[in-house]
């Protein structure tokens, strides 16, 4: 873990914390606070709406972390009541809300994984959520939030504006959400607010109504949505081009490797501190180095102490089609087998932990993406018999490219 430096030059700062970003407004503000010498108060909002993260949630948390080595305070604030909302950013139709009971649960989560990357001293983190001022407002209250920011104003908002000429409805509720968001920063005096880049227009609300409650203005700060591996869109779980934040360090290695060529540069900047020098110089070079490097500084800063020769190694194997050594070892249960000694594929695939039910593993089956010792199995009905699982080694069995396990019979 990186000291605290709480001396370093102003200058310098705003160097470091310009790395990666898109949206600083303004420069101007930043070293005007800075310059006063006093640690800032760093926001940066999420609503729990899902309970896992990836690398593109990192790049952010990264920037926070720099914030905290430079001796400043990062507020972790947990969207618990906007969750209910439901940010209407970049969305077309409505979302479905969430209840409180929900967004808490995805928060515990989410806090456990923030870990890996934020640091806990109280001196540099804050953990905050805003039900705490959001939840006893009143109606008269709503009312003179509102009127403290025009219609016109909100429906601004590029996604509003395709919406209402598409036809689509607008819910009042979502109007309301940039508002709350901004009055998050009024109650918690931000100094600064941290958010992606299609947050530029909340975070903008929140500077305008801390000038109305007499506040210095925050600045405000985006960063890029870090682009998937299938080089197309913003990395999802939901579309499956993602690079999970609590990775297994062979499987983060793996995926890392799979970064398109045209986003090494952009996963670099913003997933490593390799000066820019370095980074022209790989870019420069072979891809398959670069993709190396990328994958060995990465794993090593979120699984420190990882055996990263292991991890590439594994890679290695499997790309070649092999099979890496150290693999779990499932046992099956005698009990588990039908009376005709036999248990079917979907089964097998619960059992180790590579679907979460009967559905989803014939779902796998059927898409081509289970092996068994390396031959590809399609019939989602499939079975293996006693004598198949008995045999000496066991079965091997496998999602995807780099998901295994051995089979075996026990009693």
């Amino acid at each position: 873990m990186n000291e605290i430096r709480s001396n370093v030059p102003v200058a310098e700062q705003i160097e470091i914390l310009k790395r990666g970003v898109v949206d600083l407004v303004s420069e101007d503000d930043l070293r005007r606070k800075l310059e006063k010498g006093e640690p800032l108060r760093v926001k940066l909002g999420a609503d729990p709406t899902r309970p896992d993260l990836h690398l593109g949630h990192a790049v952010i948390l990264r920037k926070m972390r720099q914030f905290q080595d430079l001796g400043h305070k990062v507020i972790m604030l947990i969207g618990d009541f906007t969750a209910m909302i439901g940010d209407p950013s970049g969305k077309s139709k409505t979302r479905p809300p969430l209840t409180l009971q929900e967004t808490r649960a995805n928060a515990q989560s989410y806090l456990d994984q923030c870990r890996l990357i934020l640091r806990q001293e109280p001196e540099v983190l804050e953990l905050r959520f805003n039900s705490e001022w959001l939840e006893p407002l009143g109606y008269a209250d709503i009312i003179r939030l509102t009127s403290r920011y025009t219609v016109a104003r909100i429906l601004e908002r590029d996604d509003f504006t395709k919406r209402l000429n598409a036809g689509t409805p607008i819910s009042m509720h979502e109007l309301l959400y940039p508002l709350t968001q901004g009055y998050d920063s009024v109650a918690l005096h931000a100094d600064v607010e941290l958010g992606g880049t299609d947050q530029l227009f909340n975070n903008l609300v929140g500077r305008a109504l801390q000038r109305d409650y007499d506040q210095e203005p925050q600045v405000v700060i985006t960063l890029p949505l870090l682009v998937g591996l299938d080089g197309t869109e913003k990395m999802s779980k939901s579309l499956d081009n993602y690079i999970g934040l609590t990775d297994e360090p062979h499987a983060m290695f793996a995926g890392l490797m799979k970064v398109p060529d045209p986003l090494l540069d952009n996963y670099f900047t913003l997933l490593t501190d390799l000066p820019r020098e370095r980074i022209e110089e790989l870019l420069a070079g072979h891809p398959v180095a670069a993709h190396r490097e990328l994958a060995r500084e990465v794993v090593a800063w979120l699984h420190p102490g990882a055996d990263l020769d292991a991890a590439e190694e594994r890679f290695k194997a499997v790309a070649k089609g092999g099979i890496p050594q150290n693999i779990p070892q499932v046992t099956v249960p005698e009990s588990d087998l039908d009376a005709e000694g036999r248990i079917s594929l979907a089964r097998l695939v619960v059992l180790a932990g590579l679907e979460p039910s009967n559905g989803a593993a014939r779902k796998l089956i059927q898409n081509r993406g289970l092996k068994l010792n390396g031959e590809t199995c399609a019939d989602p009905q499939g079975y293996l018999t006693r004598e198949a699982l008995a045999s000496e080694g066991g079965m091997v069995i496998q999602k995807g490219k780099d998901r295994f396990a051995r089979l075996g019979l026990g009693s």
